[in-house]
């Protein structure tokens, strides 16, 4: 089972984020087979962190809760509040599978939050998606919203990736590629 998991930083909690960044990606590392995107957030400017997204597999709807609430950011008072759900991998590969790379500042996460549970839109692939698929209810059957991350001229272009369909609101963040940097993940 595939989870989305974005931790929402406190305002004010950059110093913090940043003295406890090892300790973040340590507990990472044991999550590393089934990581299948991640990264920070920050706002417009690209300089303020304002979240950290994960996307990855796990056993079951317990296991994500025990993942985003036991990370040690979230302990200390990093975060303001976390997203958990459902996600179903419509690309059915990683981030690091993405032909454009890991670098740049074009890189955004976009959330579609869809007005009640109800058919879902198809997002086309263009090449510039890194990662894309399905919020889901906890029961895994009914759609909520879409989550991609996605290379664009822009927050105005990311948020036409889900333009066109039926979105109550659409959130879009500054995003980068996140964890260590290995020689499996360039």
């Amino acid at each position: 089972m595939d989870f989305l998991v974005y931790h929402r930083d406190r305002p004010g909690s950059g110093d913090l984020r940043r003295a406890l960044v090892e300790e973040h990606w340590s507990y990472m590392d044991g999550f590393a087979e089934t990581m299948i995107a991640r990264g920070p957030t920050f706002d417009e400017s690209g300089e303020v962190l304002t979240g950290s997204v994960h996307v990855l597999g796990l056993p079951d709807p317990a296991a994500a809760w025990r993942f985003a609430f036991e990370e040690p950011s979230y302990q200390a008072g990093a975060y303001r509040d976390v997203l958990v759900r459902r996600f179903r991998n419509d690309l059915g590969r990683t981030m690091w599978d993405f032909a454009g790379g890991r670098d740049g500042d074009d890189r955004y996460l976009a959330i579609g939050w869809g007005p009640a549970p109800g058919p879902e839109p198809v997002v086309p692939d263009s090449g510039d998606l890194i990662g894309c698929g399905a919020l889901l209810s906890d029961d895994g059957e009914a759609w909520l919203g879409t989550a991609v991350l996605v290379r664009a001229a822009g927050v105005d272009a990311a948020r036409e990736v889900l333009a066109g369909h039926r979105y109550d609101a659409v959130e879009v963040h500054r995003w980068h590629f996140g964890g260590r940097r290995t020689e499996d993940q360039g």
